[in-house]
Order: structure tokens, then C-alpha cells, then sequence
């Protein structure tokens, strides 16, 4: 197949399914597709309210899946791959440790915060301490109406400033925001996980 045909078919795809890629790729990172759909909703790509639903339902998908492994595989999964995940032992303790003393406050707000940069570990640590299912999805729930709600206000408002950049910026822009997100959400989470396991 002629690589035109296979990119133009490419573009039908996600068009046609964008809404159902998008809930894929919330799964896998949530807070960048977020920032980013409310990029592609401020330039008319997609709509609001079927965007909000997907990406919610796609993030907490992603939850019960880290909820599972805690409840059921907590121990050899992380010994194992952990390091892949960036939960190390310590970090998996500290978080069981904070869910003893705080338990219903944690999930809520570890979902507006991402964790501090612990949210991987957070929610492995509420499936390995048995807390709960209905209550941990109906806190991470509440968490996600205002979290999604604050990452795509995040990338609207950068799609408002795009349209006033000059068209020979646009794509250096582009490049520069989605650098700075990753590496800010990378050094952060670094941050508070030094920060939290040191103490």
C-alpha cells in the first residue's frame, strides 16, 4: 500500500474512532492525553462532553486494573517489575503506611494531585490493603470529575493562547508545551516521591 493511502486511512481511523483512542490512550497516560484533549477541543477536534466521558471512563479503567494487581499480585509483581512502574518497595510501603492513617482522605485527593507523584503506588496499595472496591471507585469518581475537569481547562487555555501565536511558531509551540509537560510531571513526581519516602 502506497504510504499516502496508508496515512490517509490512518487520519479516517482516528477521526472515526477518536473518541474510542482517546479512552485507549487514557489508560495509558492519563494526564498528558488529558492536557492534550483540551488542546484538540479548543481547535473543534473534538467535542467536550463525549471527550470528558471517555477520558474519565479510560483513566478509571486504569485504576481498577492497579487496584487488581494490589489486591491480587501486590507482592511478586512489584518485586519483580516494580522498577518499571517507578513503585519501589519503599515507595509501596510508605503508601500502605499513609492509607492507615488517613485511608478515605488519601484516594480522594491522590486522584486531584496525581499523587504526588505517588499515584501508581497509592493505588496498588488500596488494592494490597483490601480497602474497600465501592468505596475506592466512588472516591477516585469524585477525584476524576474535578481532575479531568482541571487538565482540560489546562490545555483549552493553551489552545486559546495557540490561535494567537504566528503560523511559523506554531509547531516550535506544540513542541515546547508537550517537552515542558513531561519533564515537569517527571521532575515533580521524582520530587515528591524523594520527598515523601525520605521522610
Amino acid at each position: 500500500m502506497h504510504p499516502t493511502i496508508l496515512i490517509h486511512n490512518l487520519i479516517d481511523f482516528l477521526y472515526t474512532f477518536k473518541y474510542f483512542v482517546l479512552f485507549i490512550s487514557t489508560i495509558i497516560e492519563g494526564p498528558i492525553i488529558m492536557i492534550a484533549s483540551g488542546f484538540l477541543i479548543h481547535t473543534g477536534f473534538l467535542d467536550l462532553f463525549p471527550s470528558f466521558i471517555a477520558i474519565m471512563f479510560g483513566d478509571l479503567v486504569g485504576d481498577v486494573v492497579w487496584y487488581g494487581i494490589g489486591y491480587y499480585f501486590a507482592g511478586p509483581v512489584l518485586e519483580k517489575h516494580g522498577h518499571f512502574m517507578s513503585i519501589t518497595p519503599q515507595l509501596f510501603e510508605k503508601s500502605k503506611e499513609l492509607f492507615h492513617k488517613y485511608h478515605t482522605k488519601i484516594l480522594l485527593i491522590s486522584k486531584v494531585t496525581m499523587g504526588f507523584g505517588m499515584a501508581l503506588a497509592i493505588l496498588v496499595a488500596a488494592g494490597a490493603t483490601k480497602v474497600s472496591f465501592k468505596k475506592y471507585m466512588f472516591l477516585n469518581t469524585a477525584g476524576e470529575i474535578l481532575f479531568v475537569s482541571w487538565m482540560l481547562a489546562i490545555g483549552y487555555f493553551f489552545g486559546h493562547v495557540y490561535v494567537s501565536v504566528p503560523p511559523s511558531l506554531k509547531i516550535a509551540f506544540i513542541v515546547f508545551w508537550i517537552i515542558f509537560i513531561i519533564i515537569f510531571i517527571k521532575k515533580s513526581s521524582k520530587y515528591m516521591k524523594n520527598k515523601i519516602t525520605n521522610n
